[in-house]
């Protein structure tokens, strides 16, 4: 079953700073809105050698979702309307997709989910996680990222 996942800038960012941005392939059919696209190209951040759909959001995103910034509005609508999963560590667009019934997970979850799957053992999924808190601009909670290692240590990561 391919799924279809959604994805705004923050998790890309983040996961390549953690090097693990190769694990978004495993969460299914990858879709990165325009926009997303367009503030990756301010950055560093080169997803050029994956695959993944783009699309582009023909409204005006500022008024959807005003408290969100272009491409989490944006990963929002095509996740509305295309009934997919949205991949985001911003609070509000998490907060957000809640409130759509539109199911979401971060940067940490896709580790988990790729421990999950077999992609990294327990051991570099713990180390991947503390690399997501001390090595990224991903702001993360202590408690959360503990929480996140229990879930490897007890073996119930995944999504």
């Amino acid at each position: 079953m391919s799924r279809l996942v959604v994805t705004d800038t923050g998790p890309l960012i983040h996961l390549a700073q953690a090097d693990v941005l190769s694990l978004l392939e495993l969460t299914g059919e990858l879709l990165v809105p325009e926009t997303v696209l367009d503030e990756l190209e301010r950055g560093p951040t080169d997803i050029s050698r994956f695959e993944f759909s783009v699309e582009r959001v023909n409204l005006d995103t500022e008024s959807v979702y005003p408290q969100l910034d272009s491409g989490e509005t944006a990963a929002l609508v095509v996740c509305t309307e295309r009934d997919a999963i949205l991949l985001t560590d911003d609070l509000d667009a998490r907060n957000t997709a809640g409130e759509e019934e539109i199911e979401v997970h971060g940067s940490v979850g896709v580790v988990l989910y790729g421990y999950s799957q077999g992609a990294l053992s327990a051991g570099a999924a713990k180390r991947t996680l503390r690399e997501l808190k001390q090595d990224t601009n991903l702001h993360l909670s202590t408690p959360l990222i503990e929480h996140a290692i229990e879930l490897v240590a007890s073996d119930e990561a995944g999504w």
